[in-house]
C-alpha cells in the first residue's frame, strides 16, 4: 500500500512560525529590500551570540569561504581540506587558482585527521591554509589544527556550516581558527532560506571581506544610499563579488537566532531517542555522544557484515516505510572533477570510503513529533532486523 504526502516523514522540512512571516513583512513594508539595517542588526546579534568581533553577512556559506580564504591570502598554491564534505569546501578553492589537498578523515568522528594535515604538509608545496569542516556539527580537533597551522605560520579558515550553535571545550565553533564560515541554507541549525555568515576578530580581514562582498566598492550600500555624501561618490578598490545578504533573509535570521538554543534541545532531544531505540542492534554504529555537538546530522553506519542488504537497499526499504533520508556524503575524491584532474583513486582515502558505503542520514530538525521520532527508529529497526544474519 502507498502511503499518502501525509503519511511520510521527510529528512528534513523548516522550523519556521509567525515571526519569521512577520519579520518578511516588515522588510516588504520598510521599502527596502537589499542590504541595510536589517543585515546590521542581524551581524551584530550574531557577533555577539558567538562572541566575535566581527561578522559578515553573505548570501551563503560558499561566499562566505571564497571570501574568507581571499581575505586569508590565498592565492593559487594549496588548501588542506577533507574529501568527506559538500563540494563546496574544496570548489572555493578553485576559485582561486589553487587546488585542494584532500586529507582522510577519522573514524570516530568523521573529521579530518590532524596526523593527516601534518602528513600532507611535509609532502605539499605551497600549502597556503587549512579548511577543517565540522562534519555533522561534531567539532575537529581544533588544539592540534591550530597548533600545526601555528608551527607552519598558516591561516586556519573553518567550515562551520553544520556547527553552530555547537562548540569545542567551551568555545563556539567557527571562532577558533581565524576566521570561520557559517551555512543559513534550508536544511541548517537555522536557516534564512539562503545565506551564511563570516566571523573573525581580525580588522583588515573583515575590512577585506566587507570591500570585496559587494563589487570592491569602498562603501557599504546603506551608507551610499543614506549618508550625507552623494550615493555616486565611491570607489572600486579591487574586482570583488556580489556576496551580500539582502535584508529579507536577514530578518528571517534574526528570528532563527533567537530560537537556535531552543533548536539545539530539540535535536539533542531527538539524536539521544535514537540511541536509546538503536543502540542495542549491533548491524548499527551510532554518532558518538558528543555534548558540545551542534546535532546538525544524525548518521548511522550499517555493519555490512552483519546483514543481507547493502546501503542501497536499506534506504529504499525506509522510503517504502515512508521515511526520508540522505547521505552525507559521496566523498569528493569520487566526483568526476576531482577524480580526473588530481588523478584521485577510490581507497586514496580509505576511511571517507567506507563511511560513504555505509552511512544514512536519519531525520533530525526540531518540527519532528515525538511520535515521528519513534516512526523513524521503529523503521531502522524494522529494516535492520529483516536483513539481520539472513
Amino acid at each position: 500500500m502507498s502511503l499518502s504526502t501525509e503519511d511520510r516523514i521527510p529528512f528534513h522540512r523548516p522550523t519556521l512560525g509567525p515571526e519569521e512571516e512577520a519579520a518578511v513583512l516588515r522588510v516588504l513594508r520598510s521599502g527596502w529590500l537589499t542590504t541595510a539595517g536589517e543585515a546590521r542588526a542581524f551581524e551584530e546579534e550574531f557577533a555577539a551570540a558567538v562572541g566575535s568581533a566581527f561578522a559578515i553577512s553573505v548570501n551563503s556559506a560558499t561566499s562566505g569561504l571564497h571570501l574568507a580564504l581571499e581575505a586569508a591570502g590565498v592565492r593559487g598554491g594549496k588548501v588542506i581540506t577533507t574529501p568527506h564534505t559538500f563540494t563546496a569546501s574544496a570548489e572555493v578553492v578553485r576559485y582561486l587558482g589553487a587546488d585542494p589537498v584532500f586529507v582522510d578523515i577519522r573514524g570516530e568522528d568523521l573529521n579530518i585527521d590532524p596526523d593527516g594535515i601534518e602528513r600532507a604538509i611535509d609532502r605539499e608545496n605551497a600549502v597556503q591554509a587549512i579548511l577543517p569542516v565540522h562534519f555533522g556539527g561534531y567539532p575537529c580537533a581544533m588544539d592540534r589544527i591550530t597548533s600545526i597551522a601555528g608551527r607552519h605560520g598558516m591561516p586556519v579558515v573553518e567550515d562551520a556550516a553544520h556547527a553552530f550553535p555547537g562548540s569545542y571545550r567551551d568555545r563556539p565553533l567557527g571562532t577558533i581558527g581565524d576566521i570561520g564560515v557559517y551555512s543559513f541554507y534550508a536544511t541548517k541549525t537555522m536557516t534564512t532560506g539562503e545565506g551564511g555568515m563570516i566571523v573573525t576578530d581580525d580588522a583588515e580581514r573583515a575590512r577585506r571581506m566587507k570591500t570585496m562582498r559587494l563589487h570592491g566598492i569602498d562603501r557599504e550600500v546603506w551608507d551610499r544610499f543614506t549618508a550625507d555624501r552623494p550615493s555616486w561618490e565611491y570607489e572600486v578598490v579591487d574586482a570583488g563579488f556580489k556576496y551580500n545578504m539582502p535584508d529579507i533573509l536577514a530578518a528571517i535570521g534574526r528570528e532563527q537566532l533567537r530560537k537556535a538554543l531552543g533548536f539545539l534541545e530539540a535535536r539533542r532531544r531527538i539524536a539521544a531517542t535514537y540511541r536509546a531505540h538503536l543502540a542495542d542492534r549491533d548491524y548499527l554504529e551510532l554518532p558518538p555522544v558528543c555534548p558540545e555537538s551542534s546535532c546538525h546530522l544524525y548518521v548511522v553506519r550499517i555493519r555490512r557484515e552483519r546483514l543481507s542488504i547493502d546501503r542501497k537497499a536499506f534506504i529504499d526499504r525506509l522510503a517504502e516505510l515512508g521515511i526520508g533520508t540522505s547521505v552525507h556524503y559521496v566523498p569528493l575524491h569520487l566526483m568526476p572533477y576531482y577524480r580526473d584532474r588530481y588523478g584521485l583513486k577510490p581507497h586514496d582515502f580509505p576511511v571517507s570510503l567506507d563511511v560513504y558505503t555505509r552511512s544514512i542520514s536519519l531525520p533530525i530538525y526540531p518540527g519532528l513529533s515525538d511520535d515521528e521520532v519513534a516512526r523513524v527508529a521503529e523503521a531502522v529497526r524494522t529494516v535492520g532486523d529483516s536483513a539481520y544474519g539472513s
